[in-house]
């Protein structure tokens, strides 16, 4: 799959962009050094890891693939289009898609 050409937010559009998704969120993402972050707190490892395959199946139909890390029920996740340099629209579709995934896994 062709990876499409994405251009980098304004200030102005990653502000209104960061607050419409944390509108939806269920908890907020941040930006930390230039990433659009946010870390999970699951119930349990597999619970997690659940949803780290899950995601993974929607990086590869998107071509998008986040920076994550899983220490036991955490998962810390940045994203950043590598190619642009910088935060664009491809990486809230991601934390949107995230969002949606995360709250299968959550429900107690």
């Amino acid at each position: 799959m062709c990876a499409k050409q994405v251009a980098l937010l304004e200030s102005a559009e990653l502000d209104a962009s960061l607050s419409a998704l944390n509108a939806k969120a269920l908890e907020d993402w941040i930006v930390v050094d230039g990433k659009l972050h946010r870390r999970y707190k699951f119930p349990s490892f597999s619970a997690a890891f659940g949803f780290m395959a899950q995601v993974a199946l929607v990086c590869e139909v998107m071509s998008h693939h986040p920076k994550w890390t899983n220490v036991w029920n955490l998962v810390d996740i940045d994203l950043l289009t590598h190619r642009a340099g910088g935060i664009t629209s491809l990486d809230f579709e991601m934390a949107e898609a995230m969002e949606g995934v995360a709250a299968l896994y959550l429900k107690s």
